[in-house]
């Protein structure tokens, strides 16, 4: 898929965080010209009325949705939208003073929280709104919560999703850092849980006789749910104990990074960093993943230690250059 062809929930996605970012509105071409999505087919050449016929049809799909796309017209002729302006104001969302929840109510708005956040909002989303702030058109508070910081994406979650609600022991392959094949696994799955924007299973390792966890992404086969059943009770306090095994592994181990200021990677790090005095310290829990993620930064981010890590970064970047060398010599 080229960056052209951005799949239309995200631009829909983009053109909600856009029109939140502002509070006098956007005029049609600056939307076409700075939200990813119509960007992007604009650079490849469709057609400005195309783009427009487009716009119109996601806003009336917004508006459909419950989303109140504003438009503005001229003060002095209302009626004039050559030059109109569009928003979403953020007044709108704001909770009545008076709502109260229950104890159950917040503890499912908490769980909710946790997999939304200002990070979710996806590079090209930000990109798109520091473009507009650019333009002298800011909004009073930062955008958050629009597009969900992680994605149920990894074809394994539904199943091992279904195994904890079933109390079933469930079947995969897992392929672990460094190893060229995988192992078959057999789990108790007593928890789903979410830790540095990734899904991770914790349960009970049948084979090895012992709490494990493993990352969704390293689930190399589909996941079987077996007729053998445990006792549910093992599920008790169980997303707890796997979040504080994920903590303190991140807690003993951190990497000094320098970034570049003002870039994604500033941004994105930073929310997870405390200050040092040559960079930023960043704690991690997994060093191939955390090595996939620097390596996406580029030159905006510099590993000073440790040295592990850092080779593991390098390694990436050299991967990319021998691949696009290997492209231009086809």
């Amino acid at each position: 898929m080229t960056r052209a062809q951005i799949p239309p929930e995200e631009r829909l996605t983009n053109l909600v965080v856009a029109l939140m970012a502002t509070e006098i509105g956007l005029t049609k071409q600056q939307i076409l010209e700075n939200v990813s999505g119509y960007r992007q087919r604009s650079a490849a050449g469709v057609k400005a009325d195309a783009l427009e016929k487009m716009f119109e049809r996601d806003k009336d799909e917004l508006r459909a949705l419950g989303m109140p796309v504003e438009t503005i017209g001229d003060p002095t002729d209302p009626q004039d939208l050559r030059e109109a302006r569009y928003r979403i104001p953020q007044a709108d969302y704001d909770l009545p003073a008076d709502i109260e929840f229950s104890d159950a109510e917040l503890a499912v708005l908490r769980l909710a929280g946790s997999v939304w956040s200002s990070e979710s909002v996806s590079s090209d989303a930000q990109a798109g709104v520091r473009k507009i702030r650019a333009l002298g058109i800011d909004g009073d508070e930062p955008i958050i919560g629009f597009a969900p910081r992680i994605a149920v994406r990894d074809p394994a979650f539904p199943a091992i999703q279904e195994g904890i609600e079933r109390n079933r022991v469930i079947v995969f392959d897992y392929l672990k850092p460094g190893e060229a094949s995988s192992t078959r696994r057999r789990v108790q799955p007593l928890a789903l849980v979410e830790y540095e924007a990734r899904w991770h299973l914790f349960g009970v390792d049948v084979d090895a006789e012992g709490e494990r966890t493993f990352l969704l992404s390293r689930i190399i086969s589909d996941v079987k749910v077996t007729g053998q059943t445990f006792d549910p009770a093992l599920r008790d306090g169980a997303a707890d104990r796997a979040l504080s095994g994920l903590t303190a592994v991140a807690a003993s181990q951190s990497a000094l990074l320098e970034v570049t200021p003002g870039t994604e990677a500033a941004l994105r790090l930073g929310r997870r960093s405390t200050p040092a005095v040559q960079g930023m310290r960043v704690p991690y829990v997994d060093r191939h993943i955390f090595a996939d993620e620097l390596a996406t930064y580029g030159p905006e981010v510099r590993v000073v230690e440790p040295d592990d890590l850092r080779d593991s970064v390098i390694e990436r970047l050299q991967g990319i250059v021998a691949a696009h060398s290997e492209e231009e010599h086809a």
